[in-house]
């Protein structure tokens, strides 16, 4: 099983090569940049080998998609017809849900959000959170028998960042990164720390009250972007686990063939 996974985020695109399941490489693209993504996408399909049956020279393998932003997904499958001469299967549309929802808008869940879950639950295989730390957190809650309940979305380090530079008339624009100290003894310190203790806190103070919800303390793992800025000052997680979205779109693509086979 020869697998491009495509994780297309709200400001960059994850490609992530697997040849019979095993991870070759992830790479992260600036959504931005055509020409980076296509450069990207034609070295990950080259390494694919050719099917042996095919008179047409074709390669063996498949090109899933997970996707947020409708308009770079339409890039990646201009890319894939274009250059690679394939068509990509989205998850959730050619590709089912690798995890049943339980939420009032099944069909209006980022499917990031799902295939994570699933990842992180193919792992644990008990009650687990997923907190991916991106443009957007999303902190979500899978329950013991592999149901995703739902979760929580907060605005991202740079976005809030950002909203403060906006809103105020002084408050410059930071980047966060891991406070020296718990207090800043300037602005940009202050505003570091104040974002960054507020993501650690609300990880913690989630995390509680989904354990008081289903009588337990789950599993957490910790993914995305900015996770690995906070991850050493979260001792109440379990796991950090980089790129767990494109291993979710691997699951759902194994998961969809092994559903497939059963039913011939």
């Amino acid at each position: 099983m020869n697998i491009i996974a495509v994780d297309i985020g709200n400001t960059n695109i994850s490609i992530g090569l697997f040849l019979e399941g095993k991870e070759q490489f992830v790479k992260s693209v600036p959504g931005s940049s055509r020409v980076k993504l296509t450069s990207c996408l034609k070295s990950a399909w080259a390494k694919i080998p050719v099917a042996e049956s095919s008179k047409e020279k074709k390669h063996d393998g498949v090109v899933v998609v997970s996707s947020v932003k409708p308009a770079w997904t339409k890039i990646i499958r201009e890319i894939a017809k274009d250059n690679l001469g394939e068509k990509i299967y989205i998850i959730g549309k050619e590709i089912p849900l690798p995890m049943s929802l339980w939420v009032d808008e099944p069909d209006k869940v980022g499917t990031d959000r799902v295939v994570s879950a699933a990842a992180a639950y193919d792992v644990v295989e008990d009650a687990v959170v997923v907190a991916d730390f991106g443009t957007a957190v999303t902190i979500d809650l899978v329950d013991g028998n592999g149901i995703f309940l739902g979760g929580v979305i907060c605005p991202g380090f740079e976005i809030s960042a950002k909203a403060l530079k906006e809103n105020t008339a002084q408050l410059p624009e930071t980047k966060i990164n891991k406070p020296r100290a718990p207090y800043g003894k300037n602005t940009v310190d202050a505003i570091n720390c104040g974002l960054y203790y507020s993501a650690v806190g609300v990880l913690q103070e989630v995390i509680r009250r989904y354990a008081e919800e289903i009588g337990k303390w789950p599993q957490t793992v910790i993914t995305g972007s900015a996770a690995k800025t906070i991850k050493d000052d979260c001792e109440f997680i379990d796991s950090w686990a980089p790129n767990l979205v494109v291993k979710g779109i691997v699951l759902a693509y194994k998961k969809y063939i092994e559903e497939k086979a059963k039913s011939v």
